[in-house]
């Protein structure tokens, strides 16, 4: 059993769409019930910390965070429209604070030895978020300035981002185009919201994305997987792995096209543990059918806590 931390916070409820919108607070509930002591014994819960507002700074221009934060809604005023997908309600900039003050934490608990590996449980989720533009149900890019802080804070060199996300994460692609030292690797239905992430584009070799289509079932995205993202990663030889953690490939999600299964989810995660070598911090993106949303985490972090990476990226008779 490996040391790892679920890391979440009930301000993360507080983020509050309006009614009907997917990306609801009962998307966590339903992903901490799944993280039962039941299921899940000796998961080392923790709480997340707030996310500061010079770890956002990282990524996202300081005047543009002190915007967002300025058009928060009082309690029981009508949530404001950041794009057609992207509200603020009250409650939504500690929400998102939660959300990069996680993966912090989650960085800082693997590179100090207090856990293995982690989890973040929170919402908004983060990878559509440009460094000026909010987008697609996402403010802050967790996953991103997490990245960043961990090469700044503790001086390493490769630090990777893997997106299994169905959708694009056309925000963190942007810093791979700007910033040849960051690595991001998707893999994600082409030809659907938000409309990039095309295989012609490598940036400066750093960046790598397979976009497959609609209807793709686990074999052929797990090959696509074998195939593109694990030996650019193990060539990468990351010294520790951030995951954009989406499970709306799966073939019940209402937003996308893709075909997979919950197993699906716990093979890719035992193969970025074995990319990685076990040093990973996964934070919640998508997945909006509730129940397959429940059991693709489930799978997900039963995997962080038992799994044993092999050497070699996982390659060999998978």
């Amino acid at each position: 059993m490996r040391r790892t931390a679920l890391i979440t916070h009930a301000a993360c409820f507080q983020h509050r769409p309006p009614a009907g919108h997917p990306e609801s607070p009962e998307r966590l509930r339903v992903v901490l019930e799944a993280l039962s002591d039941t299921l899940c014994p000796d998961l080392i819960r923790l709480e997340a910390p707030l996310g500061q507002v010079e770890d956002i700074a990282r990524l996202h221009p300081r005047a543009l965070i002190e915007q967002i934060m300025a058009l928060e809604p009082e309690l029981g005023a009508r949530s404001h429209q950041l794009d057609p997908d992207t509200y603020l309600s009250a409650g939504s900039i500690e929400a998102a604070r939660r959300g990069v003050g996680a993966v912090i934490a989650g960085v800082d608990g693997v590179m100090k030895g207090s856990f293995d590996r982690a989890f973040c449980a929170t919402r908004p989720p983060g990878h559509h978020a440009e460094a000026s533009t909010p987008m697609g149900f996402c403010i802050w890019n967790s996953a991103a300035i997490a990245a960043l802080y961990a090469r700044e804070t503790y001086g390493l060199k490769r630090v990777a981002v893997v997106d299994f996300d169905v959708h694009h994460g056309n925000g963190s692609q942007e810093l791979a185009e700007r910033d040849p030292d960051f690595f991001y690797a998707s893999i994600h239905q082409g030809g659907i919201y938000p409309g990039s992430g095309f295989a012609e584009e490598t940036a400066s070799g750093n960046l790598v994305n397979v976009p497959v289509p609609a209807a793709t079932a686990g074999p052929a995205w797990r090959a696509a997987v074998d195939s593109k993202i694990l030996p650019a990663l193990i060539a990468f030889k990351p010294e520790i792995l951030i995951v954009s953690a989406g499970f709306d490939g799966h073939r019940l999600d209402p937003l996308a096209g893709l075909n997979l299964e919950t197993e699906d989810y716990r093979w890719i995660t035992e193969r970025l543990l074995d990319v990685s070598e076990g040093k990973l911090v996964s934070s919640l993106e998508g997945g909006y059918h509730l129940q397959a949303l429940a059991a693709s985490v489930l799978a997900h972090v039963q995997t962080l806590q038992t799994y044993e990476p092999r050497s070699g990226g996982g390659l060999a008779g998978v």
